[in-house]
């Protein structure tokens, strides 16, 4: 597939099956993936859905040109010259399923050009066409995220402010760190079942949950497989996560750093390469030594490291989980076994031998980490590029990394790297609208700033 070709389409007979297999379903959710990765979309009704498959659905391309909060960006819309109208939707083969929480069906779109190409502006296209480059080099990109996150009260404490949720079972509010705690897994388990229901019922692959590191945190891993499908993987299970938690008078909380004294959540990738003979190219070739395309696609990773920390860390709030973070590394480092590091060579067998990309958190896009983590190590391996020096400290020889969100968006805007694997419609608009955030956040006065300087100064 390439730049131009066309998408690659859900067959009309996925949703005739889904017809028959739930007769009582009236309703579907039509979810886009915004460059935010937040669902936008409308619902449907049952008589509708063919039509979707036959003929897709209309909307407007500017939603790629909005804010997390939904208004345009000026400058984004700007760069656009689409006229304003809709440009058409399709469903994602193999995401259409049942809500067990809400009743109703769900979908997966992605957007193409009026003239029928994937849409620029799309990141799930920008997530396609790098797998599609993998494809003509002879690799079949293969992954997995985890998925952290905080379940926290839909009701706010006495002072206002967010805490963690009240345990499902017993009623208890969750506190203390109680990292890999089985009994607060338990006391968890009646909104777990639910959630491992409605899992099984849209076919996403959860495997292990685990209460990390902070009250209310947890995280849930999902099973290995084609590197789109586990990028679409994370975009309906952070839907069903928030979806079941309302119903059980909570929220699912997918920022970085929702609680200052607390741990951060991260969404680290898995990523490994098949050869066409379905070998993993990643294997060690013998017993103490690494894969030379293993080393290449890291030194790749390396080279773009602080030019792709924008789609790592999206938004002001990410830049909190790097300050004095525990296992949340921001260096442009990589080791085995080496949780400190950015890109860590897990232990395993050989020939499962893959890299755990430990930076992005789990406000990033998933289908843009997908594409500048796949996108840099296909480059590493086409040059040959040397890994550099193991271990924490070993970044001296690369650029320094941002400090900020301001300094992340400008190394983004002004990275050739990154406009050549995102597309320079991609790259300029995302450029646009971080930097329509930044400034809006920067002219908010905020509570803290009044109790500082209000009648201080």
């Amino acid at each position: 597939m390439t730049a131009d070709a066309p998408l690659q389409k859900a067959p009309l007979s996925e949703a005739q099956e889904f017809l028959t297999a739930c007769p009582d379903v009236q309703a579907i959710d039509i979810v886009l993936s915004d460059l935010h990765g937040i669902g936008r979309g409308k619902i449907i009704r049952r008589h509708e859905l063919q039509s979707l498959f036959k003929s897709g659905r209309g909307m407007p391309a500017s939603l790629f040109a909005q804010d997390v909060s939904g208004h345009d960006i000026g400058a984004a819309i700007a760069l656009m010259d689409d006229g304003g109208g809709d440009s058409r939707c399709w469903p994602v083969p193999h995401t259409l399923g049942y809500q067990v929480a809400n009743g109703r069906g769900l979908v997966l779109l992605q957007m193409e050009t009026p003239a029928g190409d994937p849409s620029p502006l799309d990141p799930r296209n920008a997530m396609i066409r790098q797998v599609a480059r993998a494809g003509a080099m002879g690799y079949r990109p293969m992954g997995a995220f985890e998925l952290e996150f905080y379940l926290v009260d839909q009701d706010r404490d006495a002072d206002g402010k967010p805490r963690p949720a009240r345990a499902a079972l017993t009623g208890r509010r969750l506190s203390g760190t109680n990292c890999m705690s089985v009994d607060e897994l338990d006391e968890m388990s009646p909104f777990f079942d639910a959630v491992y229901e409605g899992a099984a019922a849209l076919d996403i692959p959860m495997e292990t949950l685990i209460s990390e590191y902070a009250p209310g945190q947890f995280e849930l891993t999902l099973r290995y497989r084609d590197l789109a499908r586990a990028a679409d993987d994370i975009v309906r299970a952070k839907r069903l996560l928030r979806s079941t938690a309302r119903r059980f008078g909570m929220d699912a909380c997918f920022m970085s750093k929702p609680f200052a004294q607390s741990s951060g959540s991260g969404m680290h990738l898995h990523l490994s390469l098949m050869d066409e003979t379905g070998v993993n190219i990643f294997a060690d070739p013998s017993a103490g030594l690494l894969a030379p395309s293993m080393l290449h696609a890291i030194g790749g990773i390396r080279n773009c490291m602080a030019e792709s920390m924008l789609v790592l860390a999206p938004v002001l709030n990410s830049w909190r989980r790097f300050a004095g973070a525990v296992y949340s590394p921001v260096s442009n480092s990589w080791g085995a076994e080496d949780r400190n590091v950015a890109l860590r060579i897990p232990a395993g067998a050989a020939q499962t031998r893959h890299f755990e990309h430990r930076v992005p958190g789990v406000d990033a896009n998933p289908y843009l980490v997908a594409a500048v983590v796949l996108g840099a190590a296909l480059d590493g391996i086409g040059a040959a590029c040397a890994p550099g020096a193991e271990g924490p400290n070993g970044g001296a020889y690369y650029p320094p990394m941002p400090r900020s969100w301001l300094e992340a968006i400008d190394r983004f805007a002004e990275s050739a790297a990154m406009n050549a694997i995102l597309g320079a419609p991609l790259h300029q608009v995302f450029s646009a609208v971080k930097r329509g955030e930044h400034d809006a956040l920067a002219m908010q006065v905020t509570e803290q700033e009044w109790q500082l300087y209000g009648t201080t100064l």
